[in-house]
């Protein structure tokens, strides 16, 4: 029984990771994410793919244009 139960508590773990959401945090309070923000909740975050994901290149990335980065599996979700 004991390894059922560690068994079960393995699996509801490993659910639970897979349906988290990565948090941003618009820490300026400004309405949308720089790089420095999406960097601090996506570590891989390069440059190259904050320009992808800001669609029209306006040098920030609306709560749209991370929802469609999101949605096309640009970035996790």
């Amino acid at each position: 029984m004991k390894k059922f139960v560690l068994a079960l508590g393995a699996v509801a773990a490993f659910a639970a990771a897979a349906n988290a959401q990565t948090v941003v945090t618009d820490t300026d309070g400004n309405g949308t994410y720089s790089v420095e923000e999406l960097t601090a909740a996506y570590p891989d975050m390069t440059a190259e793919l904050f320009t992808t994901i800001d669609a029209n290149a306006d040098g920030a990335v609306d709560a749209d244009e991370l929802m469609a980065a999101q949605e096309a599996g640009t970035i996790a979700g």
